[in-house]
């Protein structure tokens, strides 16, 4: 891995650190909005302020909240938001190897737009609207390690190839009876799940616990995340929420808030909502599944399929899962951003091991789904309920045009247990799978320099913090014995 001084690093520092010092100063030219229309929909909602904020390289809505004056100013001119937000990891612990922002440049403003697309309202917040923001150079250009952006560069260069992405994610996650109060006094253990027992698919669970799961539903429709199914998973207080299917980038930005909503909503109900790939070694993990097709560019004709090909499976099709397929082992440290992360993809446990494709096979890393014109599609499996949706959905579609344009046909279908497949094994940890992503040429050429190597910095980061750490495994295995 990188050592953390490297000469390209410190010689970029020092090239970029001026530029970067000045570039909270920048001015930005207004942008052609009518004001007017914004100040008359905060009227007509009964608004008073807004919530700006950006999502970082974990997936973290990073915020604030601003007056209505101050959002038309915004809206005009963007604003101000310390690039902090990338020199730190989940905890707030400064990277010690970034090279975008540090102390060498001083953390300072960067500079944000709002995408106005985005308007929400808060339903739990009534008088709050919702925005999501872009990080911009001071030429306008997008800020290369914000995934947001990543996952628009990847949504257009699918339409310059003539494709309309659909995705859809589906989350699973466990909720307990715990504040972050009694989290950290019980040491996340011994914790009190929403309801007991192995329950997956309980018509009684969700029922008994109506109240928050309406919630869930009711908050996350209103919230423009629309939901297209809930149920109990099996495991205590495990739920499974699919959000409908929209166009790449939407999907994504109803993903991203859908774990922010979730939290919030939980959170006025007195309990937690956990995403982890594997939050207990006994139960099964939380996938977060992606739901992925291509289409014409009108959105009429969906071009996975193709009735006169095998299963109705489309060329373009079975390129796509060749170039997924491929390159899978290699992009994993993107769809498996965490430590824990690799806990999940353990043999018969849902969670793939091997670079697999089948059919209806939930035992493969992807899964092809359906046969007539509205339903084929992929799942991508390996992603977990920790993903960054951006990063994950980016990387995964990027990987997907990449086997199209260079006809990359797939391996067979697994069509047994994809567990015992001859096939490439998945990196069983984020060490070698940050090392595989460092090396591939193929990442760097689909996703660029600049994000794979901002990207591979966070993560070797996030190695080092693990290696240091004794856990509590460590201390009753070793504690008194050895």
């Amino acid at each position: 891995m990188r050592k953390m001084a490297d000469v390209k690093a410190r010689t970029g520092q020092m090239k970029r650190a001026s530029a970067r010092r000045t570039r909270g100063s920048v001015t930005a030219p207004k942008r052609a909005v009518d004001v007017d229309r914004w100040k008359a929909w905060f009227a007509d909602k009964g608004l008073k302020k807004a919530k700006l904020g950006a999502f970082d390289i974990d997936g973290v809505w990073r915020g604030k909240y601003v007056s209505a004056e101050k959002f038309f100013s915004a809206a005009q001119g963007g604003l101000g938001f310390c690039d902090v937000v990338f020199g730190w990891d989940l905890a707030d612990e400064l990277y010690d190897n970034a090279e975008v922002t540090g102390w060498h440049t001083g953390y300072p403003d960067a500079h944000a737009t709002v995408d106005l697309s985005t308007a929400r309202i808060i339903p739990w917040e009534p008088d709050t609207a919702a925005f999501i923001l872009d990080f911009v150079k001071p030429d306008g250009s997008p800020w290369e390690p914000s995934p947001r952006q990543l996952l628009h560069r990847i949504g257009r260069r699918a339409r310059a190839l003539g494709f309309l992405p659909k995705f859809g994610s589906e989350y699973e996650y466990f909720l307990f009876k715990e504040t972050p109060d009694s989290l950290r006094a019980k040491g996340f253990q011994n914790l009190t799940p929403l309801s007991p027992g192995m329950f997956g698919y309980s018509w009684l669970r969700s029922s008994a616990n109506a109240g928050l799961v309406h919630a869930i539903l009711d908050g996350c429709n209103a919230f423009g995340i629309p939901i297209e199914g809930m149920h109990t998973e099996t495991g205590p207080g495990v739920y499974e929420s699919a959000i409908l299917f929209d166009e790449l980038e939407p999907a994504a930005d109803k993903s991203a808030l859908f774990k922010t909503a979730v939290k919030e909503i939980c959170a006025r109900h007195g309990v937690t909502a956990c995403f982890m790939a594997k939050w207990n070694g006994k139960l099964p993990g939380c996938s977060g599944h992606v739901h992925q097709s291509l289409w014409d560019l009108k959105g009429t004709r969906n071009l996975f399929h193709d009735p006169s090909q095998p299963d109705g499976m489309s060329r373009i099709l079975r390129h796509y899962i060749g170039g997924q397929v491929a390159l899978m082992p290699e992009l994993s440290a993107l769809y498996w951003p965490n430590i824990n992360s690799y806990k999940r993809s353990v043999e018969n446990t849902w969670a793939p091991t091997t670079a697999t494709w089948g059919r209806e096979n939930r035992t493969t890393a992807i899964r092809v789904i359906g046969d007539g014109p509205k339903s084929m599609r992929v799942e991508y499996r390996q992603l977990g309920a920790d993903m960054n949706p951006y990063i994950g959905m980016a990387a995964s579609l990027a990987a997907g045009l990449w086997g199209i344009e260079n006809e990359i046909e797939p391996p067979p279908a697994c069509t047994g247990n994809g567990y015992a497949a001859q096939a490439a094994t998945l990196p069983r940890n984020l060490r070698d799978a940050t090392e595989l992503l460092e090396r591939s040429t193929r990442a760097r050429e689909l996703l660029g320099d600049g994000f794979v190597d901002h990207y591979v910095r966070t993560r070797e980061w996030e190695v080092r913090q693990y290696e240091r750490a004794v856990t509590q495994w460590e201390l009753e295995r070793y504690f008194e014995l050895v």
